[in-house]
């Protein structure tokens, strides 16, 4: 069969190519075309558009890029009509996507949506849109079905994603080693995959960094950047800027710093204690606080419907209580101990991996029918 993705970030990146993975090993004759990344590049295909020109984060920060985002709309529609896939797949981003599910079910297409949009969140009555304009809706957080289902609408839950990325990874056994990291305990910054999550998250973290000459700092740089972009924020400081290595980076991290996002979840499926943090232009964040109906911003928090994690939100996203909170899992011995305590329940909400190949064999069960 044809199949066209759709991922507008780097962890829909991550989702759509153990998708594919798994949607190769069920259909041999599986041909790809996406607007994705390097890691659903490597799976083979043709990749249309990089989300690194696409992932535009805040309501104000939508207005201001709006030019370039309907223009990468019009040409995502206008390939999808020229190519004319068997099963189109679209990956969470639901600003894009779901305009993209309106297009392709006027077109007669079916539409299968992985990732569930988080209409929880907010504007809870796009669901009744939803239901019109997508065949088939696969959710990975388990309150999500229950939520679907007070709508009138039925999906299907396949479980996390992240765990069967965390499941497949091998560890690197010289990683300290080859990076020099072997003389300190290391403290993970990971300031997200967005340039506006970098430019307001990376100059704190690193004030921060200042504070513990006794760890290493080291920062998850996103594919989508290169170092020169880092170095810009390090003023002189020796802090290593490490890529694609985010796992073997949390796998031997002793603390860490979140841009809040898929990555706080990812940290905390490591086991390691974490602060999440969030900044954004004043006026999106404004609009935000007005709109979103939510108690948490994590995931981490979301999932087991408590504060398991500290969430350090714009003016309260700053170096003072970043450092302070740090301290806390640094040198609390119980404060430490609760929190990773806490990620057991995390653990047992999130169960066992398997959801790219459940969702693959429902893609193609449902294709069949």
């Amino acid at each position: 069969m044809k199949y066209y993705l759709v991922a507008g970030e780097a962890s829909g990146d991550l989702h759509g190519a153990n998708l594919m993975k798994e949607l190769k090993k069920r259909d041999p004759q599986a041909g790809f075309r996406y607007f994705g990344g390097d890691l659903m590049q490597a799976e083979g295909g043709t990749l249309v558009k990089h989300y690194a020109d696409m992932a535009f984060m805040g309501f104000f920060e939508v207005v201001i890029n709006l030019r370039t985002i309907l223009k990468n709309m019009a040409a995502c529609k206008a390939d999808i009509a020229q190519y004319q896939p068997d099963v189109l797949i679209l990956i969470d981003f639901p600003g894009f996507n779901l305009k993209i599910a309106d297009f392709a079910k006027k077109q007669g297409l079916p539409v299968y949506y992985y990732i569930s949009p988080k209409v929880w969140a907010w504007n809870q009555k796009r669901v009744l849109k939803i239901k019109k304009i997508v065949d088939h809706l696969f959710c990975i957080l388990p309150f999500e079905v229950e939520f679907y289902r007070g709508w009138g609408m039925e999906v299907d839950y396949v479980g996390n994603p992240l765990l069967d990325a965390v499941a497949a990874i091998k560890p690197d056994a010289d990683f300290l080693a080859k990076n020099n990291l072997t003389e300190k305990k290391i403290i993970a910054l990971l300031p997200g995959s967005r340039k506006q999550e970098i430019d307001y998250l990376l100059p704190d973290m690193l004030t921060v960094a200042d504070g513990y000459p006794d760890y290493q700092f080291v920062v998850a740089g996103a594919p989508s950047f290169n170092a020169a972009y880092y170095n810009q924020y390090l003023n002189g400081r020796t802090i290593p800027i490490l890529f694609n290595a985010t796992y073997d980076i949390l796998n031997n991290a002793h603390a860490a710093i979140v841009a809040s996002g898929t990555a706080t979840l990812e940290t905390a499926l490591f086991n390691v204690p974490q602060i999440v943090v969030y900044k954004g232009n004043p006026i999106s964040i404004g609009i935000a606080r007005l709109v979103i109906k939510i108690k948490f911003i994590s995931l981490v928090n979301l999932i087991v419907n408590k504060g398991i994690v500290k969430e350090l939100i714009q003016q309260d996203c700053n170096a003072d209580r970043i450092g302070a909170e740090l301290d806390q899992i640094l040198n609390n011995a119980d404060y430490r101990g609760q929190m990773l305590a806490n990620y057991n329940q995390l653990d047992e909400r999130m169960g066992a991996a398997g959801a790219s190949a459940k969702t693959a064999d429902l893609i193609i069960g449902y294709s069949q029918n």
